[in-house]
């Protein structure tokens, strides 16, 4: 059966479509791709969350505030409306998840010693390049 984790099926809109790809003749015959319409003020997502998942999903999401997911992969239409649910999960998992703050630390004495010898290295090195001198 479907497994609506996090999205309310209240939220949700399928709409059904023949698909493309494998099958043969039943792909002609029946509508086995599914067009999931999710609202996403439904969702009930924090402020950050939605504006999480309008920044990384602003290709699927209409004018309106519908995201717009299609899954044709499998030959069932059940199967895809399952991918479906899933996919949309993961989206909404990814925009609720907190990026991690980067701690700012100190280079240590040893690396800005091992850094300034790079550059003294490099600039003999480039040094020695250089036409010589036949003046002095």
């Amino acid at each position: 059966m479907l497994n609506f984790k996090s999205v309310p099926s209240s939220a949700c809109e399928f709409r059904f479509i023949h698909s493309s790809g494998p099958g043969g003749q039943h792909v002609n015959k029946t509508a086995t791709a599914v067009e999931l319409r999710v609202e996403i003020e439904l969702l009930s997502l924090n402020a950050y969350a939605s504006h999480r998942l309008h920044m990384q999903q602003a290709k699927r999401i209409s004018k309106e505030g519908i995201l717009v997911i299609q899954a044709s992969s499998h030959r069932s239409q059940l199967k895809n409306r399952q991918e479906a649910l899933d996919r949309v999960d993961d989206f909404i998992k990814e925009a609720k998840a907190r990026a991690k703050t980067r701690i700012a630390t100190q280079p240590t004495l040893s690396s800005k010693h091992k850094r300034v010898d790079k550059k003294k290295k490099h600039a003999s090195t480039k040094k020695q390049r250089q036409r010589p001198d036949w003046e002095r």
